[in-house]
């Protein structure tokens, strides 16, 4: 059976932690689906397609990732996907609290056929988020030592 894992986010854009959690994700697996979902709860700074294109390039180089989005479920699409497994990364205690509750719900809801597989950030990336990217490029700050040269504009 493939090991095939779902990475979702909204990659609002993504980032050098995203990027490190792929780079150290794909060897494990025979096929990674980064997968830019829609979260009812955010209010985007970048279109769904220019996400998806920055998403594209960066990954360009690795032959098991491929690039989706969905607008359901994230275990829905994993079921849809046939991916029994979800990565995510982890920067510190507060992000494991956050998801471990999400990983019971998951879990719960796909009458526990999907596993979530925590990645901890790199040291030197832990403290990259997209909402501190956003903050930083409304006001033409220098962001480019937190992002992918894909992103840089």
């Amino acid at each position: 059976m493939e090991k095939i894992a779902v990475f979702p986010g909204s990659f609002d854009p993504i980032t050098l932690g995203h990027l490190d959690i792929i780079e150290r994700a794909a060897p494990l697996f025979d096929k990674i689906i980064v997968a830019i979902g829609n979260n009812s709860n955010k209010n985007y700074m970048f279109s769904l397609q220019k996400r998806m294109e920055w998403i594209i390039e960066t990954v360009k180089t690795f032959s098991n990732i491929e690039v989706d989005h969905f607008d359901c479920l994230t275990v829905d699409f994993c079921i849809k996907k046939n991916a029994p497994y979800i990565i995510r990364g982890l920067r510190n205690p507060a992000d494991f609290e956050f998801e471990k509750a999400i990983t019971h719900t998951n879990r719960t809801l796909a009458k526990k056929s999907i596993e979530t597989v925590f990645f901890l950030t790199s040291s030197g990336k832990s403290f990259i988020s997209s909402s501190i990217v956003r903050e930083i490029m409304r006001y033409k700050g220098d962001y480019s030592s937190l992002v992918p040269n894909t992103v840089r504009i």
